[in-house]
C-alpha cells in the first residue's frame, strides 16, 4: 500500500487549490444549529449550497482546472452515483471539455437528470462500484478520455480539503469537525486541512452502519471492501462506496481520530432536525454528521465548538416529503 508520507497533501497544496477553484466553487456559510439536547456550540457547513448542491464541485474543479489543453480536448470521464458526476459535468462545461459519466442503475433520478442537464453523457451500469470502474476503464481505452477519479486522487483530496480550510478560517478555535465518509475524499481532505492548521482539533468521520466499510477499515488498520448488496441498503446513496481509496485511507490514518456509524432511523431524524433548526435541505448523506451529534455523543470527545459538514442537498422531493412527514 502507498505510504502516508508519499500521499499526504500539504497546506500549500490546499491553499493553491482554494485559489484555483475560487471562480467555480463558493465559500459556503457556517450556519448556527442549536439542536435540542445537543451540547456545545454547533455549526453546519452548508456544502448543500454549492452550485451543484454538493461539496464534490471542489475536488472536480481542482482536478479539471489543472488539465492541459490536449487533455481538455480529449474529454473527461468519471464513475459516480450522482454528486461527483455533477461536479465533473459542471467543471468540464466551464473549460469546454466533453464529460462522460458512468452511473449505477440505482442512482437517484434527480441526480441523473441534473447531470444530463449540465451537458454530460451518461452511461448506465449495475449497482456495484466495481462495475462503474470497469466500464470507465473500458471507455478510456477506447476513446482516450481523462479520468477524474471520485476520491482516490491527490488533486481531488486537495480540492475537498478547501472545505476544512474554510472551517478553520471561520472558527479558528473549533474543537470538533465531523465529516461524512464514503470513498474518503471529503474526510481525508478536510482532516488534512483541519489538523495541519489546528492540531488540537478532533476530526471524526461518520457513515451509515449499513455501509460501514470505512469504520471497519479504520478499526482494523487494513482496507476492507464490502459487497454492493450490503452498501446499497442505506438510503444515503452518496455513501454507498464499497471501500476507501488508498490515498484517502493514508490521510485518514494520519489525521482522523475515529469513525462513527449511524442508523437509518437516526439519519432520518437528523434530516428533520436540520430542516427545522437550520432551514437547510440535506440529502441523507449530508445528515449523517448531525445524526452523530444527536445520537452518538458518547462516542465523541467533549467540545465547545463543533462543525458538522452537510455534504450535499440533492435529495429527491418524494424522499424529503416522506422523511419530513414520517416517523
Amino acid at each position: 500500500m502507498t505510504t502516508a508520507t508519499e500521499t499526504l497533501v500539504t497546506l500549500d497544496t490546499i491553499r493553491a487549490a482554494a485559489e484555483r477553484i475560487a471562480g467555480i466553487a463558493v465559500k459556503t456559510p457556517l450556519v448556527r444549529a442549536p439542536f435540542p439536547g445537543v451540547g456545545g456550540e454547533v455549526w453546519l457547513k452548508a456544502e448543500s449550497l454549492q452550485p451543484i448542491g454538493s461539496f464534490k464541485l471542489r475536488g472536480a474543479a481542482n482536478k479539471i482546472l489543472q488539465l492541459t489543453a490536449d487533455e481538455v480536448a480529449r474529454g473527461v470521464i468519471t464513475y459516480s452515483s450522482g454528486n461527483h458526476a455533477q461536479g465533473v459535468a459542471y467543471a468540464a462545461r466551464a473549460v469546454g471539455a466533453k464529460a462522460v459519466i458512468v452511473m449505477p442503475s440505482n442512482a437517484p433520478a434527480i441526480k441523473r437528470a441534473a447531470t444530463l442537464a449540465l451537458g454530460a453523457e451518461v452511461v448506465e451500469v449495475g449497482v456495484a462500484s466495481s462495475e462503474r470502474l470497469a466500464k470507465s476503464d473500458e471507455l478510456v481505452a477506447k476513446h482516450g478520455y481523462v479520468t477524474v477519479a471520485p476520491y482516490d486522487d491527490e488533486a481531488i483530496i486537495a480540492g475537498q480539503a478547501t472545505c476544512g480550510l474554510e472551517i478553520v478560517e471561520a472558527i479558528p478555535d473549533v474543537d470538533l469537525v465531523l465529516s461524512p465518509v464514503s470513498g474518503g475524499g471529503l474526510l481525508s481532505g478536510t482532516a488534512a486541512a483541519v489538523r495541519q492548521l489546528r492540531p488540537e482539533a478532533v476530526v471524526v468521520g461518520v457513515e451509515p452502519e449499513l455501509a460501514g466499510d470505512a469504520a471497519e477499515s479504520f478499526r482494523t488498520g487494513e482496507l476492507v471492501t464490502w459487497p454492493a448488496e450490503l452498501t446499497s441498503r442505506t438510503m444515503a446513496d452518496g455513501l454507498r462506496t464499497q471501500s476507501l481509496g488508498v490515498r484517502n485511507f493514508a490521510h485518514i490514518r494520519a489525521f482522523v481520530d475515529r469513525i462513527v456509524t449511524v442508523t437509518e432511523a437516526e439519519i432520518r431524524a437528523a434530516m428533520r432536525a436540520i430542516v427545522a433548526t437550520a432551514r437547510l435541505v440535506p440529502e441523507p448523506s449530508g445528515a449523517v454528521t448531525t445524526a452523530a451529534l444527536m445520537f452518538h455523543a458518547h462516542e465523541l470527545p467533549p467540545y465547545r465548538k463543533a462543525v458538522a459538514i452537510v455534504s450535499g442537498g440533492n435529495v429527491a422531493p418524494e424522499m424529503l416529503a416522506d422523511v419530513l412527514t414520517g416517523a
